[in-house]
């Protein structure tokens, strides 16, 4: 196989790995065609108001301020004198989209939906909004747009400001909030003059939806002030909504209001992970069918909120997130949306017995329903004789539940009835997981087998490779007609199973791949008793070698701290291998900047501790160093006027940017928006970030200086504290690494050492000097990948990029735009691979090693290092236990994917350049 087709072949093969866990744990687990279920007697409330404080935690609200005073009067008298309250508790990720899916539709979204947009409805789902008469919504264009394009027919209004108005720099971002208001006002005052708009409105089964996002606004500018003013803003307003609703409805008692929020905020001002101060939100529900306070003597909490919210005496409620939606149903009489997992919540009904019962009976029945969809779908795609049903919940067992339930409430015995119904819902809920799971032992198998095979196969193309064996071997016919035989066996299988097509590639891509296998095993023995370069026996007990560090590359994925000990481990490297006799400078420079990068990945993770003076610093040190950098390069060759110019004006531009992230901030926290000058020296940075290295000379010491500046100035750019420091700190490390390379290739004795001093990455790489594998290798290999991990994970981890921290991107924008702002951050992350990627590709080519020999040692450890991942993936747990797991392996498998890309990019960074202004020869009479 030659190297293209290798390599085209490695990275359809790793395409498929990574779309598999996809179909394993990104599926959708909603299903459709289920019977709506209502409750078949007249509900306590004709209407609904809901009130959604976007970003407001639960101790934001509820807690006294300093003095003493209320900070929310009318909703805190609310929960003292006339309705019910409690702690909402939310899941990961907490974002505004997943959270308002839960209130409204009551299911938590799933990972294949937050992958699948932002917006737009990513999957079909009901609402109670559909199943309402009318809705009328007020609010962010971000939230409104998913549930009116959802609904059936055209019964949802939306009103909603310009996404202009959604601006972080804003100097009172509250007046998302006072316009809601507003809006809603105007609303109520010219309805009393059309009649047909009165008629709508006195129709039973109404809501009507405010969303306010000023709150989280607020919050992601870090203005606590500001945050806790918009507090008593939304208070104040809820008060005034709810005497024009009364007085509209002439105080019939007949209308519910639900206030409460979709995730709440962190004190460094963001949110999407799995924090306390994300996910406990408040509920306070009252009016028409809810229960008023109960007063209780004592009650205790694991969060220990309510001495500090002096509500020790209010009887507390807590619900999950999805619990609200079947709330929201009973209270005004519509179906519960049909994919709800929520259970009602009977505490906060001020109902009969009778009416509970029933309520509840509805639920189980509209949760049941979804089993018996989804247990239906499963039997029709599997053959009978290998179909094993949910035994807990048989359609015998179901129909003994369904009876039993009726029955009792017919005896009215209705406490029993609902315990039975609580029961039921349990089982379906433990059953709809179980259907929803049912392939994926059977994939994971196949996908598993695919990963042996292919890393056995690369192994064996390493060692045939490199082992100076080139004898054919003749090979048997009989293997290639077993593995056909094999692969017509799935095929008829899966065909009969009526199985998706992709099933088709995750169970046929393992036969192949292991019929190649076995016809590179029978040279094994040849190797073996060859004259190989590599002594196999060495090799394999090298490789054992790397095992632990490959263990604590998998471990810092779930503790950052490990990276700390593997760069003190690292430090020793001069010493473990003699270099330290041969060049002590630079070994001593090497132990200092390991245990230097070492610090960071103790520090806290990115946005919690915000610092413009850190930012300031790390652009003085990259200044420092790269005045010493180019001093070094100076002493070891000439350097051409035209690149100490550019390095000087990279330099200015790295303080420049540095400059502007303070004034900035400093502008931010004034109230006077973002100057338009910053703004486009961001954007003018950001859009040479790959030109100006171009621009430079080609030799090794100016080039990459280049880069480095060039980087670092777009990350200072990005940044908001400690981790500016951080691409500085690495770079220093990653040229100590290529002069420390150097010496270890001329301690191995290759025939000719290149001399750095001199070397152009535009000077064509002569073939015949390419050197075959050293078991050194095998360590820069690995060095390669604990740099590429350490540049991911040094600043921050899997939470903390969840969590959205839009400061990190104000130089640029201030306005809400989750596409461009991910976009930034996504080159963020990117810069430190590039650091690395671009430091590899020197020494790759300095230490005259094939670039395909180094990168298949890379992919064996990257792919034993994925194979870890996918066993250690969770579909039990929390959101956030399940989405980090995935995360890791599709981080894993990305890395060999883009590191395939990426190395394409640092070549031409290293090696191509632009030429400019080039002086024109005069020719004088």
């Amino acid at each position: 196989m030659n190297l293209t087709v290798f390599f085209v072949v490695g990275l359809l093969v790793h395409i498929v790995f990574f779309m598999s866990i996809f179909d394993i744990y990104f599926t959708s687990p909603l299903v459709h065609g289920m019977t709506p279920q209502r409750v078949p007697l007249a509900p306590p409330a004709k209407r609904l108001v809901l009130f959604v404080a976007d970003g407001l935690r639960a101790d934001s609200l509820l807690q006294p301020n300093a003095n003493g005073t209320r900070r929310a009067p009318y909703i805190r008298n609310i929960i003292e004198e006339m309705g019910s309250w409690g702690v909402s508790h939310t899941r990961v990720p907490t974002e505004s989209r997943p959270g308002h899916v839960a209130l409204i539709a009551g299911f938590y979204e799933d990972v294949s939906a937050v992958a699948r947009g932002w917006k737009e409805n990513p999957v079909e789902f009901d609402s109670v909004f559909n199943e309402s008469r009318n809705t009328w919504c007020w609010g962010s264009p971000d939230i409104l747009p998913m549930f009116a394009k959802g609904a059936s027919g055209d019964h949802v209004y939306t009103h909603m400001y310009s996404a202009a108005m959604e601006d972080f720099a804003a100097k009172d971002a509250s007046k998302l909030d006072t316009w809601v208001f507003d809006e809603v006002k105007a609303f109520f005052s010219s309805a009393k003059g059309n009649e047909s708009m009165l008629a709508k409105l006195r129709q039973e089964q109404n809501v009507f939806f405010l969303h306010l996002l000023g709150i989280d606004t607020n919050g992601h500018c870090l203005e606590l002030n500001e945050y806790l003013k918009n507090v008593e803003i939304v208070d104040t307003g809820v008060e005034e909504v709810v005497s024009i609703v009364e007085d509209f409805f002439d105080n019939d008692g007949k209308t519910a209001y639900i206030f409460t929020s979709d995730h709440g905020m962190t004190n460094w001002g963001t949110h999407g992970a799995g924090h306390p101060s994300e996910t406990l939100t408040p509920l306070v529900a009252w009016g028409a069918g809810v229960q008023g306070p109960q007063r209780v003597a004592t009650q205790h909490f694991d969060d220990r909120y309510l001495p500090e919210w002096r509500l020790e005496n209010v009887k507390r409620l807590d619900v999950s997130q999805a619990d609200i939606a079947p709330l929201m149903s009973s209270l005004i009489g519509v179906p519960i949306p049909l994919n709800s997992v929520g259970i009602l919540p009977l505490e906060y009904l001020n109902n009969s017995k009778v009416f509970k019962a029933e309520s509840m009976y509805a639920n189980s029945l509209q949760i049941m329903e979804q089993f018996k969809v989804k247990m239906a779908q499963k039997k029709d795609t599997t053959l009978s004789v290998l179909f094993t049903p949910y035994q807990l919940l048989t359609e015998s067992k179901q129909l003994d539940f369904i009876q039993k339930a009726r029955s009792l409430i017919q005896q009215g015995e209705y406490d029993e009835a609902i315990s039975v119904c609580h029961a039921m819902i349990a089982l379906a809920t433990e059953g709809l997981t179980y259907y929803h799971t049912y392939d994926r032992f059977f994939l994971g198998c196949s996908v598993v087998l695919g990963f042996v095979g292919w890393t056995s196969y690369v192994v064996l193309i390493i060692l045939k490779t490199h082992a100076g064996l080139r004898k054919p071997r003749t090979t048997s016919k009989a293997p290639g007609r077993i593995f056909f035989s094999v692969a017509l066996g799935i095929t008829l299988f899966l065909l009969v199973q009526a199985s998706p097509w992709t099933y088709y590639i995750y169970c046929l891509l393992p036969v192949p791949i292991w019929y190649s296998v076995v016809k590179e095993a029978g040279t094994l023995s040849d190797l073996i008793s060859s004259t190989p370069s590599l002594p196999l026996s060495k090799c394999f007990g090298y490789f054992l070698l790397v095992i632990p560090g490959i263990e604590l590359l998998v471990v810092s994925f779930f503790y950052r701290a490990t990276l700390t000990v593997g760069l003190a481990v690292l430090s020793g490297w001069p010493l473990f291998s003699h270099l330290y006799t041969k060049t002590k400078a630079w070994s001593l420079a090497w132990t200092l900047v390991c245990l230097l990068l070492a610090a960071f990945p103790m520090m806290p993770v990115v946005g919690r501790e915000p610092s413009v003076t850190l930012v300031m610093c790390a652009g003085a040190l990259t200044v420092l160093t790269s005045a010493c950098f180019l001093s070094v390069s100076r002493t070891r060759g000439p350097v051409q006027r035209r690149d100490r110019q550019l390095c000087a004006c990279q330099m200015v531009h790295v303080a420049l940017c540095a400059y502007v992230v303070s004034s900035t901030h400093s502008s931010l926290s004034q109230k006077q928006g973002l100057p338009l000058f910053n703004q486009l020296v961001s954007w003018m940075t950001l859009a040479s970030l790959f030109v100006v290295p171009l621009m430079s000379s080609t030799r090794l010491f100016q080039r990459l200086l280049s880069i480095s500046l060039s980087l670092v100035s777009t990350y200072l750019l990005l940044s908001t504290g400690h981790e500016a420091l951080f691409p500085p700190v690495l770079s220093l490390l990653m040229f100590v690494w290529i002069n420390l390379e150097q010496e270890a290739t001329h301690t191995q004795g290759v025939s000719s050492k290149v001399e750095l001093s001199s070397f152009d990455f535009s000077d064509s790489i002569d073939i015949t000097k390419i050197r075959q594998l050293k078991l050194d290798d095998i360590r820069r290999s690995y060095f390669f990948i604990f740099f590429i991990v350490t540049a991911f994970f040094g600043t921050g981890n899997i939470a903390s990029i969840n969590s959205f921290d839009p400061a990190s991107v104000y130089c640029f924008l201030t306005v809400f735009n989750p596409f461009v702002m991910g976009a930034l951050l996504m080159w963020k992350v990117l810069i430190p691979f590039l650091i690395v990627m671009c430091t590899f590709e020197t020494i790759q080519v300095s230490t005259q090693l094939s670039s395909r020999s180094l990168f298949l040692i890379v992919l064996v450890i990257s792919d034993l290092m994925a194979l870890h991942f996918f066993f250690l993936v969770k579909d039990y747990g929390s959101w956030l236990d399940i989405g980090t797991s995935i995360s890791h392996y599709v981080i894993v498998m990305s890395m060999t994917i883009f590191l395939m890309l990426l190395s394409i990019v640092s070549h031409i960074l290293t090696s191509r350049r632009i030429h400019v202004c080039r002086k024109m020869k005069m020719h004088f009479p």
